[in-house]
């Protein structure tokens, strides 16, 4: 009896079943571009902090006197002013979310040309803004690039282009799992509608993080060393209730403040608005430590304070709060997550001086989470991101406070292109994505998406 020859094809056919069918049912193409993607953002996300960093060691405000600074950040102001003027529009999250709603990609390339210089030196200089939103704005527009380069339906455009965008968020919060869901859930005002994009959105998280580990030598620990909560007690689950109040409270005032910032800044020249925001933001600073920069490294200079007051603590995120705003409402470059989690952690030690018996640790995470849940519409992804930079013992509570803000605080944002999946996407039928130009919404709802498939998207 012959003995049956093992083949190579024998060996590799499970592993090609595997391919084709594959476990986030996409095309391996697709999986592919994804996983590059992510890699591709970590890379990205790497060359940018190095470059941030090296701009920080000139221009950051603790370099400077306060007269210096304030020179300073005028400069920079009026240089973010021409550059827009000469080189073109920057984009903005905004129209990032329209765009994938409707074509499935990002802002163009030819954005970045304006984004990635003038966020680098508005960050440096110690606007109130952070990262975050420049950097996934940068990889969620390279991912898109590689999308149209092959020529995607939209349907799985959109997917690489949330796989780009989680990276970049995995690049600065070291937390994987929190970057894709918040990824996700930024696009929608009320929950994480594309579902087919959560495990790609992981995989480039994944991806991109790990990359940037492997490059920069990050490590496993946490960003931000809160206090060691005892075991949770009953009352725990009370006080996160009221972190989620508190993180209403913030998300309502600071989305009040940028709104009324904005209307007296849209009166000025758009050339000028930066410039006299940078003269702003340099009175502020002279007035307030706590004002200029994103506020990353003052967190932990905040939470390690042992002799702080109600006072200080509530000054500071008073203080940050304006600062933001008007960083935002002068269009300079930059994010308001850090910023938020920041005056979070302020109110929520404020909390915990104002009761003792509180456990500090709930408090802080709690507040910190649900402001930015609140405006951003991310309770689940706010929630894994702070638990993630501080350590895992504290979701629970984290997690119901962002959840309690978030119902609170209706349709507050500041995102106005977030929108429903059914509203949010033109019929695309297969057709290849392209970037959408800047201009006003169409009226009333648009109908609902066909999935390259011919069915009608949905949640």
């Amino acid at each position: 009896m012959r003995r049956p020859t093992l083949r190579l094809t024998h060996v590799l056919a499970p592993l090609q079943r595997a391919v084709d069918h594959s476990f986030v049912d996409l095309p391996p193409r697709v999986v592919g571009l994804t996983v590059l993607s992510g890699v591709t953002g970590g890379l990205v996300g790497a060359g940018y902090l190095l470059v941030l960093h090296l701009l920080q060691h000139v221009l950051w405000p603790t370099e400077h006197s306060a007269i210096v600074n304030a020179v300073v950040l005028a400069a920079v102001g009026l240089t973010v002013g021409l550059l827009a003027r000469v080189m073109g529009s920057a984009g903005d999250v905004e129209l990032m979310v329209d765009n994938i709603h409707v074509s499935g990609t990002a802002t163009g390339m030819r954005s970045l040309r304006t984004l990635v210089p003038t966020s680098l030196l508005c960050i440096a200089a110690g606007g109130a803004m952070g990262p975050e939103a420049p950097l996934v704005q940068t990889t969620g527009s390279l991912a898109s690039h590689t999308a149209q380069r092959n020529r995607l339906a939209v349907r799985e455009a959109r997917i690489v282009t949330i796989s780009g965008m989680a990276a970049g968020f995995a690049v600065l919060f070291g937390a994987p799992l929190g970057a894709a869901v918040f990824a996700l859930e930024l696009l929608h005002r009320r929950g994480l509608q594309y579902y087919e994009a959560i495990m790609p959105a992981v995989i480039g998280a994944i991806a991109g993080w790990a990359v940037h580990a492997a490059v920069t030598g990050a490590g496993l620990a946490p960003v931000w060393q809160l206090p060691s909560p005892p075991a949770l007690q009953g009352s725990d689950v009370a006080w996160a209730v009221v972190a989620g109040l508190a993180g209403a409270v913030i998300a309502g005032a600071f989305v009040g403040v940028c709104r009324l910032l904005h209307r007296g800044a849209r009166r000025l020249p758009a050339v000028v608005r930066p410039l006299i925001g940078g003269l702003v933001l340099g009175g502020l600073g002279a007035l307030s430590v706590w004002a200029l920069t994103f506020g990353e490294d003052q967190i932990g200079e905040i939470l390690s304070r042992h002799a702080v007051t109600l006072g200080v603590l509530l000054a500071a995120a008073a203080a940050k709060l304006v600062a933001t705003s008007v960083t935002w409402a002068t269009e300079w470059r930059g994010g308001f997550i850090i910023p938020l989690f920041f005056v979070g952690a302020c109110v929520g030690r404020a909390l915990h001086l104002a009761a003792p018996g509180t456990t500090e640790a709930v408090l802080v995470a709690g507040c910190m989470a649900a402001g930015v849940a609140a405006v951003t519409r991310t309770p689940i992804g706010s929630a894994l991101v702070v638990s993630g930079m501080a350590g895992l013992r504290l979701l629970p509570t984290t997690l119901l406070a962002s959840v309690v803000a978030f119902a609170l605080s209706g349709n507050l944002g500041l995102i106005t292109t977030q929108r429903e999946r059914d509203g949010g996407a033109l019929a695309d039928g297969g057709r290849p994505s392209g970037p959408v130009p800047p201009g006003p919404l169409p009226p009333g709802p648009l109908p609902a998406e066909q999935e390259g498939t011919g069915d009608a998207g949905g949640s």
